[in-house]
């Protein structure tokens, strides 16, 4: 029997943490129409706090790292903090109206996402090479204040689903699940070009780095069907969205073991979380995996 290492016990948490995140995505609760409608902008009231947190974390750490050399790198740390704390409010909220300071909330979180896209592509821009591979590589990451723009889009979208009749909401001028499907679909290809840029750096050293390159490409497929076919119970995209929330989970104990397998392991934290890959970053495919299985039950309701 091989020992028990750090690298190990993080992958056995996270597959029984995927269990339980698939477990409970299970549930396919047929409320009433009220019901479906205050549960499906919950949902993505939760989804933009994840990725909030994820940001958060993230963007903490990346930005010690660089000495908070620009004033302006504080701000990505208050916008998703106050969007985290948002979302966890919402998510709680079971009042069928737009609340105005979470909407604010994340209107402010969107816009320092895209000041905080133009501010990154300056980034790279200003370095030698430009638009080289390894600009993009090791350059400020564009996808990372995406992410906080992305947040703060799914908390804006929950709100103003609130505003709407709870039978047939409109958003965008087409039907709600219609609109919600095809935006988390549009945040889940962002993720995924992010996540392939950044595992081609790593060379695809673990076969397992191929899971997230394709297992959220076939959810966005069957999310944009959805979206876009006539509303019906469609039970494998429900799976295969189970799956991308658990692949975000256990995205977090892969990457705890690479970690883990730097030298010194998880007793040199202060340099190995820096060095090893992003722990914040999986996350993220959980957040837009559960906000699609949202979308999924709000589209079914419709004509």
């Amino acid at each position: 029997m091989k020992p028990l290492t750090t690298g190990n016990i993080a992958i056995a948490c996270g597959l029984a943490a995927a269990g339980a995140a698939l477990i409970g995505t299970k549930t396919n609760r047929r409320g009433t129409a009220v019901e479906t409608h205050i549960d499906t902008a919950r949902t993505f009231n939760h989804s933009s706090a994840l990725l909030a947190l994820s940001v958060l974390a993230d963007s903490a750490m990346e930005h010690y790292r660089g000495c908070f050399d620009n004033p302006a790198m504080y701000t990505p740390l208050v916008a998703s903090a106050l969007s985290l704390l948002a979302g966890l409010h919402g998510g709680r909220d079971h009042e069928p109206q737009r609340h105005a300071v979470r909407n604010s909330v994340y209107v402010g979180a969107a816009l320092a996402g895209i000041a905080g896209t133009g501010f990154h592509l300056y980034n790279i821009t200003k370095r030698p090479g430009r638009w080289s591979w390894h600009n993009l590589f090791y350059a400020a990451p564009i996808g990372a204040p995406m992410a906080l723009l992305l947040s703060g889009a799914l908390g804006a979208v929950a709100e103003r689903l609130r505003d709407q009749p709870a039978h047939e909401p409109r958003l965008l001028g087409m039907p709600a699940g219609r609109a919600l499907a095809l935006l988390t679909s549009a945040g889940l290809v962002g993720t995924l070009g992010e996540v392939a840029l950044l595992h081609f750096r790593g060379s695809f050293q673990n076969p397992v780095m191929y899971a997230p390159i394709v297992i959220p490409p076939v959810a966005t497929a069957l999310l944009v069907h959805t979206a876009l076919a006539r509303p019906r119970p469609r039970w494998f995209t429900r799976f295969w969205l189970r799956m991308t929330t658990a692949l975000g989970v256990v995205g977090v104990a892969f990457h705890a073991r690479g970690v883990a397998r730097n030298q010194g392991g998880w007793r040199n934290w202060s340099q190995n979380l820096f060095n090893g890959p992003p722990l914040p970053a999986p996350p993220s495919f959980s957040a837009l995996a559960l906000a699609g299985l949202a979308a999924q039950r709000l589209r079914e309701t419709e004509r």
